[in-house]
C-alpha cells in the first residue's frame, strides 16, 4: 500500500498540478464517502467507468488512492514535487519505457514527433511527450493534432522551420488549460486559429508590413482590433488617415482612431462614412444670413442706358 500520510495541503497541491477534473472529483468522492468502489462512483459522479478507472490510476501514481496497491509495482511516474505552472515533470528512461509499453497510442505519437523534427528524439524530448499524456492527460488523438498544429505554426512564423519541443510543451499546457480533450475540440480550435492567422495576414498586408514578421506588440494591436469586430475596410481607412495626418504608420494614433470608432459602434467603412456625413449635414451655418438683393427696376435701367 502506498504511503498516504500527508496533509490536505500536499494533496491539494498535487491535485491542482494534475490539471484533471475527474481526478480531483474522484479524490473528493472517495474521501467524503470512504468508498473505493469505482462503479458506485461512476453512478454518483455521472462519469464512465473508463474515465474513472483512468482517474484512479492517476491518483495511485500520485499517492492519493488508499486501500489498493498501485498497478505499477515500481516507482510512480509522477514525481512527488509540484512542477512549475508551465513545466512538465522529469521522467527517467525506465519511466518512459514503462509508459510507452502501457500506452498503445504512444508509438504513433513518437513516430509523428520524429517526422516533425526530422531526427530521432532524445530522452528529454521523449519525456516531454510522456508528460503531455501522463501529466496533462491529453489523449493520443489530441496529441497527434497538437503536433500537426505546432508544425503549421512554426512554418507560418518562419518558412522551412520546425517546431521546438519548448513550443510543443507550451502549446500542450495551453490546450490542457482550455480543456481540449477530444479530437473534435482539437479540430475546432485549430480551425479558429487558422482563421485568426488568416485575418492577421490580411491586416498585415493592408498595413504594408507583409515583407517582415510582426512584432509582439504589433500582433497584439491587430488582434485587439479584430477582437473589437472591425472589418478590413475600416482598418484600412484608419491606416490611410493615420498616414495622411502623421506621414507614417503611428500605432498609437491609429489605435486611438479605431478605439473611438469602436466606442461609437462603427466597425466598417460604410458605417464610419455614413456617420461622418450625418455629422457634416447637422452643422448649422454661423452668423446672420445674407440680405436678399433688391429687385431690379427695369424702367430705371432703360432710362440709364438711353442717357449713355
Amino acid at each position: 500500500m502506498q504511503d498516504t500520510s500527508f496533509d490536505n495541503f500536499t494533496a491539494a497541491e498535487r491535485l491542482i498540478a494534475a490539471h484533471d477534473g475527474d481526478v480531483a472529483l474522484l479524490y473528493i468522492y472517495s474521501r467524503h464517502t470512504g468508498s473505493r468502489d469505482i462503479e458506485k462512483a461512476a453512478g454518483a459522479l455521472c462519469r464512465t467507468l473508463q474515465e474513472l478507472n483512468a482517474a484512479k490510476e492517476k491518483l495511485q501514481r500520485m499517492g492519493l488512492w488508499e486501500g489498493e496497491p498501485s498497478p505499477v509495482p515500481t516507482a510512480p511516474l509522477a514525481p512527488a514535487y509540484v512542477p512549475p505552472a508551465d513545466e512538465l515533470p522529469q521522467y527517467s528512461s525506465q519511466e518512459i519505457a514503462r509508459y510507452a509499453a502501457s500506452s498503445p497510442g504512444f508509438e504513433d505519437i513518437r513516430l509523428a514527433a520524429t517526422a516533425l523534427k526530422g531526427k530521432q528524439l532524445n530522452a528529454n524530448e521523449l519525456g516531454i511527450l510522456v508528460g503531455i499524456g501522463d501529466y496533462l492527460s491529453l489523449p493520443a488523438e489530441v496529441v497527434l493534432e497538437l503536433l500537426q498544429y505546432c508544425g503549421e505554426k512554426a512554418e507560418a512564423q518562419r518558412p522551412g522551420s520546425r517546431p521546438g519541443f519548448r513550443m510543443i510543451q507550451q502549446e500542450a499546457f495551453r490546450w490542457a488549460n482550455l480543456e481540449i480533450l477530444t479530437f473534435e475540440q482539437a479540430e475546432a480550435y485549430i480551425q479558429r486559429q487558422r482563421e485568426r492567422s488568416s485575418a492577421l495576414g490580411r491586416v498585415q498586408t493592408l498595413l504594408n508590413l507583409q515583407d517582415r514578421a510582426l512584432t509582439k506588440r504589433e500582433r497584439e494591436n491587430i488582434e485587439a482590433w479584430l477582437g473589437m469586430g472591425f472589418a478590413d475596410d475600416a482598418i484600412q481607412l484608419a491606416f490611410e488617415r493615420t498616414v495622411y495626418n502623421t506621414g507614417a504608420l503611428k500605432w498609437p494614433y491609429m489605435d486611438a482612431i479605431l478605439k473611438s470608432w469602436h466606442e461609437a459602434g462603427l466597425h466598417d467603412k460604410k458605417a464610419v462614412e455614413a456617420k461622418e456625413r450625418t455629422r457634416s449635414g447637422a452643422r448649422k451655418p454661423t452668423g446672420r444670413p445674407a440680405k436678399a438683393p433688391d429687385p431690379v427696376d427695369i424702367s430705371k435701367l432703360e432710362e440709364f442706358l438711353n442717357k449713355m
